[in-house]
Order: C-alpha cells, then structure tokens, then sequence
C-alpha cells in the first residue's frame, strides 16, 4: 500500500506545469446567484483555452509524504497527444531522472542507480500503483478539469464564492465521498454512521464508483479545484490551481497543489512553474545507456 501511494503521488506530481507569478485567485464569500448544472458545464466548456499543442516550463516542486519531505526542480515538456517527457535536477544542474509518458507506455531513467524501466501502463500500474494516464496529466498541464465528460450529468451547488458541480451519483455515494475526504466540506452535511458507511462502500465497490466535483470562479467559470474520491479503493485526490497567469486566453495555473489520501495516510505537493512556453517543436529525447539494467 506504501508504495502505491507514493506511485500515485509521482504520477500526480507529473501532472501539472504552468508559469511563475501572477495575481492569486482571491476566495469571495458574496452571495452566487443560483445557476443550473448545465449552464454551469456550459460555460466552464466555453473557458477552456483550446488547443495547445505545445508546452513546456520550469517546475519547482515540494514533496511531502507522511515520513519524509523533498524538493527538487524539473523540466517538464508535453506534445498534445503524444507524449510528456520530464527532467528532474535537484540540484547543480544534474539530472537524476527522466521520464517519458505516452498514450500507452512509461519510460524511466533512474540515473542514481544506473537503473530504467519500460512497459505499458499495465505494467507501470503494477510497478508502481499507478496507471498513468498521458490525457489527464495534460488536462491539469492547462489547468482543465481532471475527468470532465460533457455527456455527463452534474449537480450543481454553491461554495464559499463558488460553483461546484459534482457528478450525479447515488447521493449516498456523494456523501460517502464527502466523509472519507480529508477536509469535510458540505454545507449542513452529517457524516454517516459508520455502518452504513461501511454499506456504502461495499456498494460503490460493485459499481466502481468515482465522484468528480469541480469548484469554478464564479467570473471566468474557469475551474480553481478539482476532487476526485475513488470509493472503491477509499482513496481521495485533490487538485487545485491557486493561482494563474497568462493572457486572457491562455491563462494557465502558476502554483498548484495536490493532496493525496486514503486511510491513515497524507501527502502533498507543489509545484511553483516558471519560464512556460507553447511553442515547438520540443525535443523528447530518451536513451538507455548500455550500462543501465531494468529495475528490480
């Protein structure tokens, strides 16, 4: 379970590159007029900044686990579709990782140990706990909203200063995913009993229940925070994008944060970008060198 919660925290760590500095998202605590969920997808779709094939910046990135705490700074380079390739340098300017993520395979150099690894996402899954996914790691590279289907329906709601759509499950499945998260955040909500608590997830088990919530600015309707629970596996992933930069658009995140949890166990991560770019063509380039051998 260890190691795939820190497998989940790499692969989140991954996701997410914009520029440094920028005005903060200010929190509003005004009164939101109510608006229907599907308006609300209708315009946080219609503030999404399109195409972008090409990106790449500077990411200063914070790690910090239950036991231990890391910092280290990263190239990050992303081709739409394609693939996204990530340096890690934590210091001195010398690399000690690579990594190369396309649709279907995972590519690592861990130049510490003279060590790699290749496989598909299957194999990255059972490696590490994780199935990366090359389709979420550049919807948060935009600041977009992790996992939104527009064939979906969505309940819409209002919290402090913001929309919140959450995705039309069972409403027991909806408080079952409020309860595990680590911050209880529902307006007039009381947790379930432990009991039924317990029901509940034996059901979403059967059908793989995953609740998405998105908070938007009440403004732009541009998302600030995405949460996904996976009520099967009780595990809760909270993305946010505290602050943007950029022209009006192409206004991407600057500092992000995730939040990883399931039962007894926390992580998070920053990241502060800088130097971001959209233009190509980028160099991805990944070699095995000769002396290196698989990773046991």
């Amino acid at each position: 379970m260890r190691r795939a919660f820190k497998g989940m925290l790499l692969g989140l760590t991954l996701l997410a590159a914009a520029c440094k500095s920028g005005r903060p998202l200010v929190l509003t605590n005004r009164d939101l007029p109510a608006r229907s969920a599907d308006k609300l997808l209708e315009r946080l779709i219609a503030s999404d900044p399109g195409p972008v094939h090409y990106y790449s910046a500077k990411a200063a990135v914070e790690v910090k686990l239950p036991d231990d705490s890391k910092s280290f700074k990263a190239q990050v380079r992303s081709v739409q579709d394609s693939a996204v390739w990530v340096s890690v340098v934590p210091a001195l300017g010398i690399e000690v990782a690579r990594i190369l993520l396309t649709v279907d395979s995972v590519k690592m150099l861990d130049k510490l140990n003279d060590q790699y690894f290749v496989g598909d996402t299957a194999a990255a899954r059972k490696r590490f706990g994780l199935q990366p996914s090359l389709s979420l790691f550049q919807q948060a590279l935009l600041g977009r909203p992790i996992g939104l289907d527009p064939e979906e329906k969505y309940r819409s709601d209002r919290e402090d200063g913001h929309y919140v759509l959450t995705s039309r499950e069972k409403r027991r499945f909806v408080r079952a995913a409020e309860d595990i998260s680590p911050g209880d955040t529902l307006a007039r909500d009381r947790d379930m009993g432990e009991r039924r608590l317990e029901r509940t997830l034996r059901r979403a088990e059967e059908k793989e229940a995953i609740i998405y919530r998105y908070w938007l600015e009440p403004d732009s309707f541009r998302v600030v925070r995405v949460q996904i629970t996976d009520l099967v596996r009780d595990q809760v992933a909270d993305v946010r994008y505290e602050q943007r930069s950029g022209t009006e658009s192409l206004y991407l995140p600057t500092i992000i944060r995730i939040t990883l949890s399931e039962p007894g166990r926390m992580a998070t991560g920053s990241l502060e970008l800088s130097r971001i770019t959209t233009e190509g063509p980028l160099q991805l380039n990944f070699k095995i060198p000769e002396k290196y051998v698989p990773m046991p």
